[in-house]
């Protein structure tokens, strides 16, 4: 077995890679420290240094590809609604006018949240909430006759 200079590298890539993903902990780099991993063990059996980067982007992108499906679907499984996701579908009064480039708010079960929406709403029309990003609404228009009253 032959330690070279590339072993070294490979052993400080993998150390960095495992500390970024244990910092975000969003599966952003563990494919890649994988890959380093094996062009570490690889440099123990040659060095050429080119053998080793391929090892690794073969490595890592065969991770990459196998993996990542399966753990966005377990991502996904494993999403916990928060109670603003109950409010999608729900009906509430513009307070603020709201455009496409500006955003309005809303009121809803007597809170007042902000709000946006690819069409203009009024002030007091009736809107329904599409979808909830971060803490604002996404929010269309109540076409209907009492689209007025609140």
């Amino acid at each position: 077995m032959i330690f070279t200079a590339y072993s070294i590298l490979w052993l400080m890539l993998l150390i960095a890679l495992v500390a970024f993903e244990a910092v975000t902990v969003n599966l952003v780099s563990i494919w890649f420290a994988v890959g380093a991993a094996s062009a570490l063990v690889t440099s123990a059996f040659t060095e050429s240094g080119k053998v080793q980067f391929i090892v690794f982007v073969v490595v890592s992108t065969a991770m990459l590809l196998l993996t990542r499906p399966l753990a966005k679907r377990y991502a996904r499984e494993h999403t916990v609604p928060t109670n603003a996701d109950r409010n999608v579908g729900r009906k509430g009064q513009v307070l603020a006018e709201i455009t496409p480039d500006v955003p309005g708010r809303v009121r809803l079960d007597g809170v007042d949240w902000m709000a946006r929406s690819e069409q203009p709403i009024p002030e007091g029309m009736l809107c329904e909430v599409v979808s909830v990003e971060s803490a604002s609404l996404v929010v269309r228009p109540v076409e209907s006759a009492d689209s007025k009253q609140a």
